[in-house]
């Protein structure tokens, strides 16, 4: 008697999606109390993909930069939950540099307040400045650069936090068109080469289809989620071309429309 061995395939079980970088679930911001009482966003729900470049967009007042306030942890919700799986820095439109520390000082600070040992330091910092581009110039103080490589010093500065998640409050906002075109192009090869997700919130919608994978369009205050655009434009791309043009004026006038229904900018 032969005994008839059947084999048979075992189906793998399938892979539990990724944790996300960045987790809103309706999250509502209040200030205030009572009559005097300013709803910043309301109910607000969306997720950031690990490794995603995002961009938020919005009417003055929508709750932007408070969405990135709570979620670096400096305000609290007054309900809903917001997570950021990993380390978070955040960035500014004002780089906030000590005008009596130098470049590389200023940098420094933000290791020594790790606790890392001084004997690493000095390399990383020396580190961090090649990558932005401003080697040569660790002794200069704030007043002796220009405001696009003060921008850069404060990038240095929340790559020394070694985030996972870099959140960028208009960043570039106060720069001319030029300077910021050359960051928009240096912030892309950073995150790709550092494997960053970014949040940036801007008013310039032109940026935002620059930069981003994704664009949140927010409705005015208070803030909620109004539509998700995907960016599928090639990169590298250009803030002029056609195609970031055309994607543009459609979020712009999205925009417009929830402006106008909410009667105020």
């Amino acid at each position: 008697m032969t005994a008839t061995l059947t084999a048979t395939t075992l189906e793998s079980p399938p892979r539990p999606a990724p944790q996300p970088a960045l987790h809103a679930e309706e999250v509502s911001k209040v200030f205030g109390a009572g009559p005097a009482a300013v709803f910043a966003l309301d109910r607000l729900s969306l997720e950031v993909c690990p490794g995603e470049f995002v961009c938020v967009v919005g009417a003055s007042g929508c709750g932007k930069s408070t969405l990135l306030h709570m979620a670096a942890g400096l305000e609290a919700p007054t309900s809903g939950c917001i997570t950021v799986d990993g380390r978070s820095a955040l960035m500014f439109q004002d780089p906030a540099l000590f005008p009596w520390l130098t470049t590389a000082g200023n940098v420094d600070l933000a290791l020594r307040l790790q606790k890392v040992p001084r004997s690493a330091r000095r390399s990383r910092v020396a580190s961090l400045l090649e990558t932005v581009h401003l080697g040569e110039f660790a002794a200069k103080r704030p007043h002796e650069l220009s405001g696009g490589m003060r921008q850069r010093v404060a990038l240095a500065r929340a790559f020394a936090q070694d985030a996972d998640v870099l959140l960028m409050d208009e960043p570039f906002g106060a720069l001319d068109a030029m300077t910021r075109d050359l960051l928009h192009a240096e912030l892309e090869s950073l995150w790709g080469a550092l494997d960053l997700t970014i949040v940036f919130v801007t008013h310039n919608v032109r940026e935002a289809v620059r930069l981003a994978d994704r664009v949140f369009v927010l409705t005015s205050r208070p803030g909620r989620l109004a539509a998700s655009f995907d960016v599928p434009i090639p990169r590298p791309r250009r803030i002029e071309t056609p195609e970031v043009s055309a994607l543009a004026a459609e979020i712009t006038d999205r925009l417009r429309r929830e402006v106008r229904r909410h009667g105020h900018v």
